[in-house]
């Protein structure tokens, strides 16, 4: 499987392509970030963001993107721009065809380090660690990205398994049901027979 990781923002959106393969075995295909300028409008940021996300996947044909959910930090200026670029990662990545699926920053860290409440040198030195890089990857951001491919990797079975079993048991609730709707409907007949 792979997985075009990203961390969104405006002035720097962390992009990361993993390959996952047997196990937990993870390789890093690329890893950037996209850059916009502050002096933009916004409309023109994210632009600048949409246009290198199709870049990227066009180049790297990810399977799935995975993307940072976005909660609420102090700085409500700065959750604005991320939320508004971590939506228009989701609509290129759904105009593209492919699957989104959003994890906690809580969840990345767990996965990687093992650590929900790991900091940003623990979630980059176990990113550079696990995918065997000579350097660390620069800046944050993009081991942020990075981190968020391994994540999706590694809980991209348990999800879809999950996803399996509550179709299961929605389709086994639906029969339950159906057999108790037949069954209260013959008990209404023989009632009505009974009564004639």
């Amino acid at each position: 499987m792979r997985v075009l990781g990203v961390d969104p923002g405006l002035t720097r959106c962390g992009l990361g392509v993993v390959d996952g393969g047997v196990g937990r075995a993870v390789t890093c295909v690329d890893v950037g970030v996209a850059r916009t300028g502050t002096e933009l409008s916004i409309d023109q940021r994210l632009l600048g963001v949409a246009d290198e996300v199709e870049r990227w996947i066009t180049r790297h044909r990810p399977d799935v993107v995975a993307i940072e959910r976005v909660f609420s930090q102090h700085n409500v200026r700065t959750v604005m721009g991320t939320a508004q670029a971590s939506g228009v990662v989701a609509l290129v990545a759904a105009r593209a065809g492919l699957p989104v699926a959003f994890h906690t920053p809580s969840e990345v860290k767990a996965a990687v380090t093992g650590e929900g409440r790991a900091d940003k040198h623990q979630v980059t030195a176990m990113v550079t660690r696990l995918l065997r890089l000579a350097e660390a990857p620069r800046p944050a951001d993009a081991a942020d990205a990075l981190a968020l491919a391994i994540c999706h990797c590694w809980r991209a079975p348990m999800i879809s398994r999950m996803a399996e079993a509550e179709a299961r048991a929605a389709e086994f609730a639906k029969a339950h049901k159906a057999r108790l709707a037949a069954a209260q409907k013959e008990r209404l007949a023989e009632a009505a027979r009974a009564r004639r």
